[in-house]
């Protein structure tokens, strides 16, 4: 089994393999290389004890990983995890790769006081939703992208 690790700081290089993993796996480039933030961004990014990054690696170089985040809450002293990404390059797959990571976050997540991880799965990604039904319960759950700015209203028509 390769070696699953956290990055820190001083691992940009890895960071960088494991976003060109996501660009692939999501089919979404652009996104995940089109504009890298400059290294004191990341590495700053990194150095967050609120932000895990995860990689599987095997020689040098990153089969894949995950990047969550710890949200503390306010009703009790616990934390919740969200696994925002997670990717395992497609020559490495089925290897339990995933379910190694999650484990790893998982086990970080106990040691910072968390209650649970949660994730979404796109409607049609049955992979991911399989992975997910045999880890854990599902809740089916609506998802908003409310914008930053809001969008200017217009005036009625008088």
């Amino acid at each position: 089994m390769p070696d699953i690790r956290r990055l820190g700081s001083g691992d940009l290089p890895a960071m960088r393999a494991l976003n060109a993993v996501f660009g692939r796996a999501f089919d979404d480039a652009q996104a995940y290389g089109g504009a890298p933030p400059d290294a004191p961004y990341l590495a700053g990014l990194l150095a967050k004890d609120h932000v895990v990054a995860l990689v599987a690696m095997e020689g040098g170089t990153v089969l894949g990983g995950l990047v969550a985040y710890e949200l503390e809450k306010f009703e009790q002293a616990r934390s919740e995890f969200y696994l925002y990404d997670l990717a395992v390059a497609e020559e490495h797959r089925r290897r339990g790769l995933a379910t190694a990571l999650i484990a790893a976050l998982r086990a970080h997540a106990a040691t910072r006081g968390g209650s649970v991880v949660f994730v979404q799965a796109d409607h049609g990604d049955d992979p991911a939703i399989a992975l997910y039904t045999g880890l854990g319960l599902r809740e089916d759950v609506m998802h908003f992208d409310i914008p930053v700015a809001p969008a200017p209203r217009s005036r009625p028509e008088e």
